[in-house]
């Protein structure tokens, strides 16, 4: 699996969009977008990357969440590579629609979709339990302090979370996780239950 970050219009809020692909560039692997950003922007930077010789540089887009910031870009993308669009709800451009527990083929490997709400309603993260790596959008995995409040629904996706063996984590705006990512997340639960759950 090759994760490549796409940088996205510094003049615009946006978040990290990602190229996946598998390590090979095999025609059976499935190019995939995760997020688009909020405009069209990274097209040009998809365009200079190898993405395989006869396939379409972006197969699949899955969206972590409909945020403009994650999915303004949607449109330009389908204009531009006709991918088939997976969420978790049913917005603009979307085909299909992913469920909890749901795999996906990406790149070359299998992720386990896992909803997530808490950010948003339709907040996914995107789960490879064979690189113990977490696409993770804007569900807040680093709180570091207990206070204000959280609805139950987040504490049962930071639940969740917790108990996958995860060493990296790719997240909407930050710089990627290497080192410390399980207990970054495990903390983070421990935290929020010590605050206000609503």
């Amino acid at each position: 699996m090759k994760v490549i970050s796409l940088k996205g219009n510094s003049k615009s809020y946006c978040c990290n969009a990602y190229l996946i692909l598998g390590s090979w560039n095999r025609l059976e692997d499935v190019n995939t977008l995760v997020d688009t950003g909020a405009d069209g922007y990274i097209i040009d930077e998809i365009g200079r990357i190898s993405t395989g010789v006869g396939k379409r540089p972006v197969e699949r887009v899955v969206l972590t969440h409909g945020h403009f910031d994650h999915a303004g870009g949607l449109a330009a993308i389908i204009d531009r590579y006709n991918p088939e669009v997976y969420a978790y709800a049913k917005i603009a451009g979307v085909d299909r629609v992913v469920a909890d527990g749901q795999i996906l083929r990406i790149g070359d490997r299998d992720f386990e979709v896992m909803h997530t709400p808490g950010h948003s309603n339709d907040s996914i993260c995107l789960y490879c339990a064979r690189e113990k790596t977490l696409f993770s959008g804007d569900t807040p995995l680093n709180i570091r302090m207990p206070g204000g409040s959280y609805q139950e629904v987040f504490v049962k996706s930071l639940k969740k979370l917790a108990g996958k063996k995860i060493d990296i984590i790719y997240s909407g705006h930050d710089s990627p996780v290497t080192e410390n990512a399980g207990e970054m997340i495990r903390n983070t639960l421990a935290n929020v239950r010590k605050s206000l759950i609503t």
